[in-house]
């Protein structure tokens, strides 16, 4: 179905809900549609061993969070690169980063870390974040994917990015308590399967590669419960954030396939109708 509006989209919901899926949905659904993850960005450089990628390495696999001006230098930069966000920074082209410092090709390079401190803590006009344009084209629509998590990180956001839409996915956590148990994954692909539904052809077994599937650490309940608490603390305000600019819609259901119909519906009121 095709789009008529861009659509700048975020998927709010505790581990578990089902953002994935719903996801994929709207992708099939919606061939305009692309999915953008800041997660995937920063594998994507470490994988590259690009300059980016080397920097941050550490931090990743120590299980740290990347600093907020990293990511949406990263969105910033994906968004740029294909054509969807017109810069106006004085220095007309996409900043990267290098392994101590931030460079710009055809701009001033950065010689070392304090130099990138002072480019990240200037204001955001400065740093050419909001000296932007975003593109209105329906074939520019994407999802946007681990980022903002909190409210703060969401204000930043704003800066590059108007969110014209933004879905609170919401599940009993008993019942996600339950679809967790059943869940067994393909750590290199991230494929997610469940014996309860979408169970793979052979028990263990990924589909595609034939390699053997794990349970995910945090998985166990006493450890989700511990992430559903934090969540709970960073999406109300998250939430409440949106909802003031009035782009939050909510939407609840037991399962998977109960909420899908109505955000489908929901999508194309936003953007097709």
């Amino acid at each position: 179905m095709a789009l008529r509006r861009a659509a700048r989209v975020i998927l709010v919901g505790a581990p578990g809900v089902g953002k994935g899926t719903q996801s994929e949905r709207l992708l099939r659904r919606f061939p305009q549609l692309s999915s953008i993850s800041s997660g995937d960005l920063l594998r994507y450089n470490v994988q590259q061993r690009t300059p980016l990628g080397i920097k941050v390495e550490s931090v990743m696999k120590s299980g740290g969070l990347v600093s907020d001006d990293i990511i949406l230098r990263l969105i910033s930069n994906e968004l740029t690169q294909r054509g969807w966000l017109n810069s106006t920074h004085p220095a007309g082209n996409v900043l990267t980063l290098a392994s101590s410092a931030l460079s710009a090709e055809g701009a001033h390079p950065f010689q070392d870390d304090a130099e990138v401190a002072a480019f990240l803590s200037s204001p955001a006009q400065a740093r050419g974040f909001i000296q932007s344009q975003l593109s209105n084209d329906p074939a520019h629509s994407f999802l946007l994917d681990g980022f903002p998590r909190t409210a703060t990180q969401a204000k930043r956001l704003d800066e590059i990015v108007p969110i014209n839409l933004v879905v609170s996915l919401k599940t009993p956590v008993d019942v996600i308590l339950e679809r967790i148990s059943g869940r067994w994954v393909h750590e290199p692909s991230g494929r997610v399967y469940n014996t309860t539904f979408n169970a793979p052809k052979v028990p263990g077994v990924d589909d595609v590669t034939g390699e053997p599937l794990v349970r995910r650490a945090d998985d166990d309940e006493k450890v989700y419960l511990a992430r559903y608490k934090k969540f709970q603390e960073t999406a109300e305000p998250l939430l409440e954030h949106y909802a003031r600019q009035g782009v939050l819609w909510e939407v609840e259901g037991m399962s998977s396939d109960e909420i899908t119909p109505k955000l489908i519906s929901e999508f194309e009121r936003h953007f097709v109708e």
